[in-house]
């Protein structure tokens, strides 16, 4: 990945005209708001945090949370288009995962099958620890990864995925082998972390920061620290150009009309100009971008390219 390639894109996208959408006017029909991951996760906080917020501008209507989990989320997207393209009908999405398993070749979509309208935030990646670990700063998870290669379980939210990659990446970048033990999701596997069923886990800064005081953060793929974790060193600062992290955003079935797809684009908009919704964000260490409908061919044209790349240094696509 190119250096800083996201903390351009969300300079960037950032400062896109949030004032006409927040003169966007609100659905007519509640929404049907369709979860790939299981309740628990970063995704499902999302999606509760909008539907916090959608609420208070939209009181007339109500964002109905339902769950189709499994495979990564790849349960959900191969089934995305037989729902009704009605514009009530709309589907958490996420990156790389929607690029990476398709290469893989094991699931029932490919990454041009999904449309995503809106992408609102990302989180960067974060090597964490349960808080009775030993391994009490990043030096001593390298120095016992070494001394017992593969001894070391890291779990990860669902198989080529953002997770994954990062899991593969952090083996690669420091000379290390651990194992990457696979969840259905975030929410499942802070039960293990918890619990000591696995040594740590791949995830991200807001499994870090919604966490605190239950595990310990080694490393964060950020330019710098992150505010609420400021005594977590970045992998720049240990020595490896990494600042990455997942993408999350909204998608719809692909006979959604382009007006429907636009006016839920520019509500989510609205969404992200919300200061409760930026409050919101900062506390859970989600990172909010703007990506909607106009941007969306060029944004998902470079993340399909990056994604691609990584995906071949996991062995995928052969």
């Amino acid at each position: 990945m190119q250096p800083n390639l996201i903390t351009t894109l969300v300079l960037a996208v950032a400062a896109l005209a949030a004032a006409p959408a927040q003169a966007q006017p609100c659905p007519d029909k509640s929404l049907m708001y369709w979860q790939a991951f299981p309740p628990g996760g970063e995704s499902d906080l999302s999606a509760r945090h909008q539907q916090i917020v959608l609420k208070k501008k939209c009181p007339a209507i109500d964002t109905v949370i339902q769950y189709k989990a499994g495979a990564g989320g790849a349960l959900l997207w191969s089934t995305l288009n037989t729902l009704p393209g009605d514009g009530v009908n709309i589907a958490g999405v996420n990156l790389p995962h929607m690029v990476l398993q398709p290469m893989e070749g094991q699931v029932q979509y490919k990454t041009e099958d999904v449309t995503p309208v809106f992408w609102f935030h990302y989180t960067p990646d974060a090597l964490v620890v349960p808080d009775a670990s030993p391994l009490k700063t990043f030096a001593d998870f390298v120095k016992a990864a070494r001394a017992q290669p593969e001894r070391l379980n890291l779990g990860g939210s669902g198989l080529n995925s953002a997770n994954h990659a990062a899991h593969q990446r952090l083996n690669q970048a420091f000379g290390v082998k651990t194992t990457y033990v696979p969840f259905k999701g975030t929410g499942d596997m802070t039960m293990a972390v918890l619990g000591g069923h696995v040594d740590g886990s791949m995830t991200y800064t807001a499994f870090a920061i919604n966490n605190k005081g239950k595990v310990r953060a080694l490393a964060v793929a950020m330019d710098a620290r992150h505010a609420l974790l400021p005594d977590v060193p970045t992998f720049k600062e240990l020595g490896v150009d990494w600042v990455d992290g997942a993408y999350r955003g909204i998608g719809v079935p692909k006979s959604t009309p382009p007006e429907a797809r636009k006016r839920l684009s520019d509500l989510w908009a609205a969404l992200n100009a919300e200061p409760e919704m930026k409050e919101l964000a900062a506390k859970s260490g989600f990172e909010l971008v703007n990506v909607g409908v106009p941007q969306m061919d060029a944004f998902m044209k470079e993340r399909i390219k990056v994604y691609t790349d990584v995906g071949r240094q996991m062995g995928l696509g052969k």
